[in-house]
């Protein structure tokens, strides 16, 4: 499992956001100069935007991704199939960028990104393959079994 890939790809992505927030926070702080109160606020809105984009592709840039030995614990950046019983998940344990989906070498697979602070990531920290963890998504808990680890 190539993790360097899915790292560089997220941060492809993680650019474009920066770069689409800095010309958003751009535009926005030309009109705050009008005075209005509101173009204001979104001036600030957009600056801290920028900024939150800009300490994600930071945090990013110092991780770095290492391969799991069998049977030790899930931690970040591992990458971890799931199963409810009705469908899989491959997700891949990020410092950032949850919500994400990205694709392996050559269109090989859906890998959603996951943090320590979403639920899936929360849940996986520490667990081990064939454990069971149970997470709540869109107010439903479910059970998934961890069907392997990289």
């Amino acid at each position: 499992m190539d993790k360097t890939f899915l790292v560089e790809q997220l941060g492809e992505r993680l650019r474009a956001v920066l770069q689409e927030t800095h010309r958003a926070a751009v535009a926005a702080r030309e009109d705050a100069k009008s005075g209005a109160q509101r173009a204001v606020n979104l001036a600030r809105g957009q600056l801290q935007r920028y900024e939150n984009a800009r300490a994600a592709l930071e945090a990013l840039e110092s991780f770095r991704v290492r391969p799991l030995r069998k049977g030790e614990p899930i931690t970040l950046g591992a990458v971890v199939e799931v199963e409810d019983g009705e469908c899989g998940r491959t997700l891949f344990l990020a410092p950032v960028g949850a919500g994400e989906e990205l694709t392996g070498p050559d269109g090989d697979g859906i890998f959603q990104v996951v943090t320590p602070a979403s639920p899936f990531g929360k849940a996986l920290l520490g667990k081990r393959q064939n454990d069971v963890v149970e997470v709540t998504l869109h107010g439903e808990p479910t059970e998934w079994t961890i069907a392997w680890v990289a």
